[in-house]
């Protein structure tokens, strides 16, 4: 599943636009006093503003193999987010390696290197080396609506997970990360699950808003 775009709600355009640009550095696509957008490898990650929000969840595709790169670089630009004692998470069900760190909306972002995603060697990791968005979250009271609700878009595979408190739905380029907010949290930080708002665009065009998926036509 390709995420072209995913785009955001923020109430700290200036914060973000330092985090993503200067901390990141990530190319920056539109710089406006209400919007700003960065190139995330294939895929597009906009923030547009607006006075309440509530942080979310979304990881980054990098090349397999290139965990331990990945986190020296990032270590020497932020704290990294433990999982325990321990800074990578090996989810060996999805032949996969992944770690965490906020940005400035308390987002738990994610870095997450993929047996499946082959892509070439790299002999040292940059913002360059990021393939794509390949996760982007949905935080709700009832799994099986949402699902329903992508799926009546168009059919869409449950790649892991069930109804009852988490359900990814996709492959390993792009998946949806369903979880029941009154029974999940947010690993591995264990924050408090919100819904929050999003609009995504690429082989599914929807917004999330009040709960609830709306086909963008």
């Amino acid at each position: 599943m390709r995420i072209g775009e995913v785009i955001l709600f923020t109430k700290q355009i200036k914060a973000q636009k330092h985090f993503y640009k200067d901390i990141l550095g990530l190319e920056q696509l539109i710089d406006l006093p209400k919007e700003i957008s960065f190139k995330v490898g294939a895929s597009i990650i906009t923030f547009r503003y607006k006075k309440l929000v509530k942080p979310s969840h979304l990881a980054f595709n990098i090349p397999s193999g290139s965990i331990n790169e990945a986190r020296s670089w990032l270590e020497n630009r932020m704290t990294i987010i433990p999982s325990g004692e321990h800074y990578i998470t090996n989810f060996e069900n999805w032949n996969a390696k992944a770690i965490y760190f906020y940005d400035e909306d308390k987002n738990i972002m994610e870095l997450i290197a993929r047996d499946a995603i082959n892509t070439k060697t790299i002999n040292e990791f940059s913002v360059a080396s990021i393939v794509s968005i390949s996760e982007m979250a949905i935080a709700t009271n009832n799994i099986e609506i949402i699902f329903n609700s992508i799926n009546n878009i168009k059919p869409i595979p449950i790649f892991d997970g069930d109804f009852l408190r988490f359900c990814a739905l996709g492959d390993d380029n792009g998946l949806f990360i369903l979880i029941d907010k009154t029974k999940k949290e947010w690993y591995p930080t264990n924050d408090k699950a919100f819904t929050s708002e999003f609009i995504i665009k690429g082989d599914y065009n929807f917004s999330f808003e009040d709960g609830k998926i709306k086909e963008l036509l």
